[in-house]
């Protein structure tokens, strides 16, 4: 179940998104270490964050249709953006970092789930200060040296406090969320001012803005050979 705060309002789920393992620095569903070992050479901050327990992993399981569960997958990364916001005002607050792990289905159908709540997650707080990133199972990728990225085990929404100036080279798609976040300041706001909180109305919202790129199908994978 999920239960968001905003404004001393609390917003309970109607359970598509199953609680698997509530929020831990060392999660027992999910094996996380061998994947951000072999991270750590591509963000230098992982390592440190990890180190001071400032990475926080969240599971579910999907357990409802796909509209339900795409509005508490939101609502999981407003509950998670929450968390980190009095945070990166103390020490070390620039390597905090949430973590929202989907388990059950496939990555087609954890791409498609994540696109709109990651969507409108990061326009509503890269004006705060927040970055958000979606990964899904086994992606293929590569970093700004082009150096090979480890496909993740699992997939996940991540929430952290930006590298002001390093992030907005990742926005070059959205010119003026990468303006406001270079220049972010969280100054308290309700980052849902003038915006009602229900993913209906806050889905309509994000979709008057540039739309998102739709995941592109994954390729099919042909069985492996048998040895003889």
């Amino acid at each position: 179940m999920i239960t968001t705060h905003i404004g001393g309002a609390s917003r309970p789920s109607a359970g598509a998104l199953r609680l698997v393992e509530g929020r831990t620095s060392e999660p027992l569903t999910a094996d996380v270490s061998d994947y951000v070992r072999a991270m750590a050479s591509h963000c230098p901050f992982l390592m440190p964050s990890v180190a001071r327990g400032l990475t926080g992993w969240t599971l579910y399981e999907i357990a409802g249709d796909t509209r339900a569960a795409e509005a508490e997958v939101f609502h999981a990364g407003v509950q998670a953006a929450e968390w980190i916001r009095p945070l990166t005002t103390r020490r070390h607050g620039t390597l905090v970092c949430e973590n929202i792990v989907l388990l059950g289905g496939d990555a087609p159908a954890h791409r498609e789930l994540m696109a709109w709540p990651h969507w409108a997650l990061k326009h509503l707080y890269g004006p705060v200060g927040l970055m958000f990133g979606k990964f899904w199972t086994d992606e293929e990728g590569t970093d700004r040296q082009g150096h090979r990225i480890p496909p993740p085990p699992f997939s996940f929404l991540t929430a952290r406090s930006a590298i002001r100036p390093v992030d907005p080279r990742f926005l070059t798609d959205t010119p003026d969320l990468a303006q406001s976040l270079s220049t972010a300041v969280d100054d308290g706001r309700n980052v849902f001012q003038g915006l009602p909180y229900e993913w209906k109305a806050v889905k309509k919202w994000a979709s008057s803005l540039l739309s998102p790129q739709r995941p592109v199908p994954l390729p099919k994978r042909s069985a492996a050979p048998r040895s003889s």
